[in-house]
Parts: C-alpha cells; sequence; structure tokens
C-alpha cells in the first residue's frame, strides 16, 4: 500500500499538555499530606504540588506518584526499584515494558519540574502532517500505518528501523506500534502524532514530503 506524505511541523517538547488533571493533583496533594480543599485553580494546584513533592526525599516522592500512576501494573517492589532507578535514568525511554514509556514520561517529567531538575530530563516529539492514501491503499490511518511511513523516512541510527525491522517489513505482527505512538490526532484532512523523542527525534527526519509503500503480515 502506498501513501504521500507531508509534514507541516515538527516540534520537541518536555512536557504534554492535559497529562494530569484537577482530579489527580488533588489525589496527590491528599497522598503528599499536603491537601488544600479551598484551591480549584489547576496552576494553583500543580505549584502546591510542587512544593509538596519538593519537601520530600527525591526517590520517596518519585514512588508516591508511582504507586499513585502504576500500582495497577507494579508490585510494591518494583515500584520502589524505579523510584531510584528514575533519578539517574531515563526510565521512560528504557523500562522494558513500552505499553508503559506514556505514563513514565509523564511521571518523570512532573518530578523532573518539581525538583529542578534532579531527575533526567525527557522529551517528546510532535509531528503535524497529512497524509494521502494512493488508490486501493487502507483508508482508515492507524498508527501501524504512520509508524510505517514514517520509518522510510528516518535515518539508519533510529532506534525503531533498529529493533523493530521485522516489524516494519511486515515479517511480524507490528503490535508495539500502539505503545511506540502515544497519540494519533485527526484535524480534518491533518494529523498529529506524539511519541517519545527516544523512538522519533528531529533530527532524524530526512524529507518534508515523501512517499511510502507499506505491507503489513499475514498470518500463514
Amino acid at each position: 500500500m502506498k501513501y504521500a506524505i507531508k509534514i507541516h511541523k515538527i516540534s520537541t517538547v518536555d512536557d504534554l499538555e492535559n497529562s494530569w488533571s484537577i482530579d489527580d493533583y488533588k489525589e496527590l496533594l491528599v497522598r503528599f499530606d499536603f491537601a488544600n480543599n479551598d484551591v480549584n485553580e489547576i496552576k494553583e494546584l500543580r505549584e502546591l504540588l510542587f512544593m509538596a513533592i519538593s519537601d520530600r526525599d527525591a526517590s520517596e516522592a518519585a514512588a508516591i506518584v508511582l504507586d499513585y500512576k502504576l500500582s495497577d501494573v507494579l508490585n510494591e517492589g518494583q515500584i520502589d526499584s524505579l523510584s531510584y532507578e528514575m533519578l539517574v535514568d531515563k526510565i521512560s525511554e528504557e523500562y522494558p515494558k513500552i505499553e508503559l514509556h506514556k505514563t513514565l514520561f509523564i511521571i518523570n517529567q512532573l518530578l523532573y519540574k518539581a525538583f529542578n531538575g534532579k531527575f533526567p530530563n525527557t522529551k517528546a516529539t510532535i509531528v503535524d502532517f497529512e497524509i494521502t492514501p494512493a488508490r486501493n491503499a487502507e483508508t482508515n490511518i492507524t498508527k501501524e500505518i504512520v509508524l510505517k511511513c514514517f520509518a522510510q523516512n528516518l535515518d539508519s541510527h533510529n532506534v525503531i528501523k533498529r529493533l523493530f525491522a521485522d516489524q516494519l517489513n511486515a515479517e511480524e505482527a507490528f503490535v508495539e506500534a500502539n505503545d511506540i505512538i502515544w497519540y494519533l490526532e485527526k484535524k480534518e484532512n491533518n494529523y498529529r502524532l506524539t511519541t517519545s523523542e527516544y523512538f522519533m527525534s528531529k533530527n532524524e527526519f530526512i524529507n518534508e514530503e515523501f512517499e511510502a509503500v507499506i505491507d503489513f503480515f499475514e498470518e500463514a
């Protein structure tokens, strides 16, 4: 299947909008023993939470936030280990379970900003683009389609090309695509993808406009 892609803008960000809600901040403030029922503005709640977080030991603060976001998938021992590892490693890029990368990024960046850089800084890539299917190509644009197309416009050092060659070549199912791309949003005829800079960095893109021919894995 063939697609034509035109990239409008590539942005590198260290935060994702709307990652944390008012309810999130209020619950975290309770867990940090810093609750304030009189505050309902998200900016003020965030400032209060940063104060509460920075009053704690860094690994202790990390464990509290990790427990809030990931206690349903990680046990106490895993959370404890991550709370220390996050201080020295980019866990949101290195953790073996790709499906947790987005949440770990959101947690990492909250802690990074609350502690004024004590945690490693990680970044995300946002790409605004158009994609046009050729005749007979699938018109329902999925994360797999987008990722396979974009991989053909990334230089040879790109980690997706190195780690997922069989999936890109349709020799294996590409189930990881749904977790590598965090968000795929459609806005009229345009799309926006959000992923980790680890998987796609701005300087890895080759052309602003390109065509890609892709295939899909089929069970024998």
